[in-house]
């Protein structure tokens, strides 16, 4: 059984855009990235699957469930951190999450305990003393303290100190090892690469590539990074070229044997060629015309 399985799933908010025709799958297990600038449509389409919003057309589910009709039996698998978050005033951090546990039903003490100590989070503090970092820490312990099966992160690590950023990854893959399942979205790309086994990009709220990050890597272009003297800008398949009197750096994606004769006939020293990071890729995908 997949734990996402999304079929046209369209939302449009009046005339504007949200998403449109998403096809989806995440299967269990999966460590999930989604990837898209701010206003691409991840927002729109985590709360979609969450029954936050109701789409205009297709289908949402979760686990075999139907996101709409079946909405409550989805959010008691689920674990939710928004990408904005906000508290009662008054309440302390300790109140926060007791409420959030109770409202599930369950006793959290004991794990919340565990991830506040890791996330170093005061529960003494009330929420308008919290700074931005802080609340996120909050959410992240309300989201995965009752052990849900499925973890929907939408920027989670915006305003985390990078030591917090390391021991959140370092609780997501844990949780990932025990069986759960992680859809994280972001736009930093760095985040994806690095954690995620899967990944899905969105553009004006349609997807334009979905695979393994491995597969989304694999791709026919590639980092070329020469060292002497060479013109390589009338080259079909040059792009992003930046060139210095004794250097040249570009993504090529034409033929290796064109490479090779425009390279004889320049004073070469060293060269350099490696598949691009996923930052390049996405640049790719995104500044393509036609889609």
């Amino acid at each position: 059984m997949n734990a996402i399985q999304t079929e046209d799933l369209t939302k449009y908010y009046g005339k504007t855009r949200g998403i449109d025709h998403i096809h989806l799958t995440v299967r269990q297990g999966d460590f999930f990235g989604f990837i898209g600038p701010n206003g691409a449509g991840k927002s729109t389409t985590i709360r979609t699957l969450l029954g936050l919003i109701r789409p205009d057309h297709g289908t949402a589910q979760i686990f075999g469930r139907d996101a709409v009709r079946q909405r409550a039996e989805i959010l008691a698998r689920v674990g939710y951190l928004p990408a904005e978050v906000s508290f009662y005033p008054g309440m302390r951090v300790r109140d926060i999450l007791k409420l959030s546990a109770g409202l599930r039903g369950r006793d959290c003490r004991k794990t919340s305990g565990r991830l506040c100590e890791r996330l170093q989070l005061d529960t003494s503090r009330r929420a308008e003393e919290l700074s931005f970092g802080n609340r996120k820490k909050v959410a992240i312990v309300c989201a995965l303290q009752h052990d849900p099966d499925l973890l929907l992160f939408d920027e989670p690590t915006s305003g985390l100190d990078p030591l917090m950023q390391k021991e959140f990854f370092e609780i997501l893959r844990e949780r990932n090892k025990a069986g759960a399942t992680i859809f994280l979205s972001s736009h930093i790309l760095s985040e994806i690469q690095h954690h995620c086994t899967c990944a899905a990009m969105i553009k004006n709220g349609t997807l334009i590539a979905e695979g393994s990050v491995a597969g989304l890597l694999g791709t026919k272009t590639r980092r070329v990074s020469i060292r002497g003297t060479v013109d390589c800008s009338s080259l079909p398949g040059v792009k992003d070229l930046h060139r210095t009197p004794e250097s040249t750096d570009f993504l090529y994606s034409g033929s290796q044997k064109d490479l090779l004769r425009t390279l004889l006939r320049g004073d070469v020293w060293d060269i350099t060629i490696t598949e691009p990071d996923l930052e390049e890729v996405f640049l790719h995908y995104y500044e393509r015309e036609d889609l």
